[in-house]
């Protein structure tokens, strides 16, 4: 039986995460704030932490953060996060504080699945659903994404 800690203020979130990762299997806990995962890591230790980055007290930065430096100084083992973010340049934030995983809201229960079933398996997972398409610089007028260079 796998425990999963799903961390948001907001009611809907939590019920859209736990509707989506919910089965035979998996026990669902959730908090409403920073501060509520901390404690509930230090008395059972979850398999993995789902938590939103915008949190009114202590969000989802903050909190992983909390947690990768409880865990350098042994107080706690090592919780794999994966950090439900609300625009593309968090992802900088959520790289910089540890998590295994991230998400760009709005969420769809495909990605979603396969985020939990990335980190569950102690695999990473970057979404990459709303990355910028690429341009071609320098490249002048005649070239363009996808054509042949003419010389």
């Amino acid at each position: 039986m796998q425990t999963i800690l799903v961390a948001s203020d907001a009611p809907t979130l939590r019920r859209e995460v736990e509707a989506v990762i919910s089965g035979p299997d998996v026990t669902v806990e959730a908090v409403r704030s920073g501060p509520e995962v901390v404690s509930f890591v230090t008395k059972e230790a979850p398999d993995l932490v789902i938590v939103d980055m915008q949190m009114g007290n202590m969000g989802g930065m903050a909190v992983c953060l909390e947690l990768r430096l409880q865990e350098s100084y042994d107080a706690l083992e090592h919780i794999p996060v994966l950090m439900l973010l609300d625009r593309r340049p968090d992802v900088f934030l959520a790289r910089r504080s540890g998590a295994e995983g991230w998400l760009v809201k709005p969420l769809d229960p495909l990605r979603l699945r396969r985020a939990v079933h990335a980190i569950l398996d102690e695999e990473t997972y970057a979404d990459d659903s709303y990355l910028p398409v690429p341009v071609l610089v320098g490249a002048g007028p005649q070239l363009q994404a996808g054509s042949e260079p003419t010389s």
